[in-house]
């Protein structure tokens, strides 16, 4: 592994949209080398902030690595696992959690010869990763067929929370995707398992987020018109609710246009970001909620016309919601970062970096320890490189 000898590149100054003064975008040295992609952020509940990625060193070679942030340097990285037979994808990634000195990890693997035959593979860890337990499948079903788009949450008594994507029914019945969830122990042995949803879009990720009322999972859902918007579902009490949409977009569309929702939840307070694109004119929106996702108010419009979506969203200490997304300009792919308040108001928007418009470049990534805002992306050139910033606002 590379050493890191220097905590920062130089700064890159970004004019805000409001022009008041300048912003500015510190990059991180990144601690991933050549040929990686597919980072994900994540902050513990004690306020670390973690960076996993997939690092490619063979030809059919994959391995999930992560690095913990320490002064604003990221620490020499570790491996979580390998394998020459993982399904490796711009959209369906791996992801990490920490939960004290415990942790998960996530990362999908074939389980036959179909190309969406995979299952999802996850691995805990109770020593601050320094050892990794064998790896647990999730579902139960022993179906060959696609299982992804994890999310994960910590919860109380180490135990984890994963929702995913599910296709058991397609393969055996002929069926919709359908989106499950769980709630495992250190050891990764099954606590509960539910159905949610029993038909959802095939191929956009979910999201999930810890309110003061229990869990929520935020996915893209699918009617027997193929109207295809956001819906949310809560853990209340023991019983999971009826799937209720956050907005009546009503965009009708034949396919998964593999652009799920994000959602970032502090006690009672919700916001969801998201894209839609009916009437062929992209958008992505932001809604808020005040009773732990039970209801949420009129949408407001971030981006709309040149945006492609890949959305992310988090809270700041100090209340306000940072939302991330792209947009395309001249076969170029902007990063965006927009903070807004709790009624929808936009207070800054910045450029954080530019990056290729093509799948390679995957989904920008962002979290939030305290009031700092850290991002990662891949930048694609002769190699993919996972690149990571700071952006103080």
């Amino acid at each position: 592994m590379k050493k890191l000898l220097y905590p920062f590149l130089p700064l890159v100054f970004v004019l805000s949209c409001s022009n008041e003064k300048v912003e500015t975008v510190q990059m991180l040295s990144s601690p991933a080398d050549d040929n990686s992609s597919l980072p994900r952020l994540v902050t513990s509940p004690d306020g670390d902030v973690y960076l996993s990625w997939v690092e490619k060193k063979a030809e059919k070679m994959s391995h999930l690595m992560y690095s913990k942030l320490s002064n604003e340097t990221w620490e020499s990285p570790s491996q979580v696992a390998e394998g020459d037979n993982w399904f490796v994808n711009w959209a369906d990634f791996p992801s990490l959690l920490v939960n004290g000195n415990q942790m998960a990890a996530h990362w999908l693997q074939k389980s036959d010869l179909g190309t969406y035959d995979y299952d999802v593979r996850v691995s805990f860890s109770n020593d601050n990763g320094e050892t990794w337990g064998e790896s647990i499948i999730p579902h139960k079903d022993q179906v060959a067929a696609e299982h992804g788009f994890v999310s994960m949450l910590p919860m109380d008594d180490g135990h984890t929370f994963m929702t995913w994507l599910d296709g058991r029914n397609t393969k055996t019945e002929g069926g919709a995707m359908t989106l499950r969830a769980g709630i495992f122990d250190h050891a990764g042995e099954t606590i509960a398992e539910w159905e949610l949803d029993d038909r959802i879009c095939d191929c956009c990720q979910t999201g999930a987020a810890m309110t003061s009322n229990g869990p929520v999972v935020v996915y893209r859902d699918r009617s027997a018109g193929e109207i295809r918007d956001i819906s949310i579902v809560r853990l209340v009490g023991r019983n999971w609710t009826t799937p209720q949409s956050i907005a009546i977009d009503l965009w009708e569309i034949h396919g998964c246009p593999v652009n799920g929702p994000a959602i970032s939840a502090n006690g009672d307070q919700v916001a969801v970001a998201w894209f839609t694109a009916k009437g062929d004119t992209p958008k992505v929106k932001i809604a808020f909620s005040n009773d732990s996702g039970e209801s949420f108010s009129s949408p407001t419009l971030v981006s709309q016309g040149i945006t492609n979506g890949r959305v992310g969203i988090d809270r700041l200490d100090n209340g306000t919601i940072i939302v991330s997304w792209m947009e395309t300009r001249n076969d170029k792919a902007q990063i965006m970062i927009g903070n807004y308040d709790s009624s929808g108001m936009l207070l800054k928007k910045i450029e954080v970096a530019e990056t290729s418009a093509e799948r390679a470049s995957g989904f920008p990534v962002i979290t939030i320890s305290g009031n700092d805002i850290y991002m990662a992306w891949t930048e694609v050139k002769e190699k993919t490189v996972v690149k990571t910033a700071k952006i103080n606002l």
